[in-house]
């Protein structure tokens, strides 16, 4: 978001081409909370920006501020704790198809006679942010689902069922 000598903000979106109905979803949700608010379509080199302006983003929002969000708290108000805890499924959603992937690992093992191979599925989770990493984690904790940290900003879900519990309800990007 950045603001103008009329205090007017702009929220700035940035979707991946690759991904039109991830594009038409985040200007539903923009279209559900202010309905009456304009949204723009700005295409640029592999990606589209989806904006709208408002006086009313730094409210719905107040964690914005100057600077990488990975270098100030992001810490949910009590209003928004409440959304994340009544809507975990959409919120986890939300964070993987923005900042994960589910993806196939694939693993070697020397066998006598040969390599064998297996795959399996896993979801990945990565963001720079401590902050937006725990509120990933603590939904996982309230869906009951199995992860593990990769490293310091990676989370890895791969546990079979860990994994069939968020395919019922984050499916593909599309």
């Amino acid at each position: 978001m950045g603001d103008s000598a009329k205090r007017i903000w702009a929220l700035r979106i940035s979707c991946a081409d690759d991904y039109p109905g991830l594009q038409v979803e985040c200007a539903d949700a923009i279209r559900a909370i202010r309905p009456d608010n304009r949204i723009r379509f700005l295409r640029l080199a592999g990606c589209t920006e989806i904006n709208s302006h408002s006086k009313h983003w730094p409210c719905l929002f107040p964690q914005h501020g100057p600077g990488k969000t990975h270098n100030r708290t992001s810490a949910l108000e009590s209003w928004q704790q409440d959304l994340v805890e009544r809507y975990t499924r959409p919120f986890v959603r939300g964070l993987i198809h923005s900042d994960g992937s589910r993806s196939t690992n694939r693993v070697r093992h020397a066998a006598e006679g040969g390599d064998r191979w297996y795959e399996y599925p896993r979801y990945f989770f990565t963001n720079e942010s401590a902050d937006i990493a725990k509120l990933f984690t603590d939904a996982l904790d309230r869906l009951g689902v199995a992860r593990k940290r990769s490293n310091r900003n990676n989370i890895s879900v791969a546990r079979r069922e860990a994994v069939a519990r968020l395919d019922e309800f984050v499916g593909p990007k599309y």
